[in-house]
């Protein structure tokens, strides 16, 4: 039988856990986003150099494993004299993921606005960084909105792979109580319930953030 009486006295230390899993999450995507901008401009960019520097990184990025990448930066980092704490490693191994999936979401956003807008504003007298700062990019984000909130809700259920590199977010929490405890079953179901709130909340709040946009498009 099941005793969940056995989480009850854990469950504010449970709850602390989630909210790091917040913080790495909104820090992650954060930087994803960043990352991602800069790599999908790269890649359109007209100088082969900087294409081919853009395009390696998405490419190796999206080709392995995100365990891999965290495990490069929290532990073979060091090796060449590069030591990082555990949620610094684990923001910029995830965030850095994030980044190489955000790059061709904004990509595609960009190549999705209509070419004749492009032209109009051009005929203007816009210069090209105008026309991608005032025309372009709004709309790109606007039609990526809802790739980036799935983007968002993968990386806030990825955060859980920052426990490997003893980040006591809601993982590792869970996993070390439930060790001393031996209530296994009953600590991992209480952390799927509150993943699943998270995911669920940020969901509806995305949600919320895409029928605004397409009603301010009308």
């Amino acid at each position: 039988m099941l005793d969940f009486s056995l989480v009850a006295p854990f469950l504010p230390y449970l709850l602390t856990g989630a909210l790091v899993t917040i913080e790495i999450s909104v820090l992650a995507t954060a930087l994803g986003l960043v990352l991602g901008l800069i790599a999908a401009l790269a890649r359109m960019s007209v100088f082969k150099p900087v294409k081919w520097v853009a395009d390696f990184y998405v490419w190796s990025i999206r080709g392995t494993p995100v365990l891999v990448q965290l495990f490069i930066v929290y532990f073979g980092l060091p090796q060449i004299g590069i030591e990082l704490g555990a949620m610094l490693a684990a923001v910029l191994a995830l965030g850095a993921n994030t980044g190489a999936y955000v790059a061709e979401i904004l990509r595609g956003g960009i190549l999705a606005v209509p070419a004749g807008q492009i032209e109009a504003a051009e005929s203007l007298g816009m210069s090209s960084a105008k026309v991608m700062r005032r025309i372009i990019l709004p709309q790109a984000f606007r039609l990526s909105i809802p790739a980036l909130g799935n983007q968002a809700v993968s990386m806030l259920k990825e955060s859980s792979l920052a426990s490997l590199v003893t980040v006591n977010e809601l993982m590792m929490v869970s996993q070390r109580f439930a060790a001393t405890n031996y209530a296994y079953m009953e600590f991992y179901i209480v952390a799927a319930v509150i993943y699943l709130v998270m995911t669920t909340g940020m969901s509806w709040i995305l949600g919320k953030i895409e029928f605004r946009m397409s009603v301010s498009e009308r």
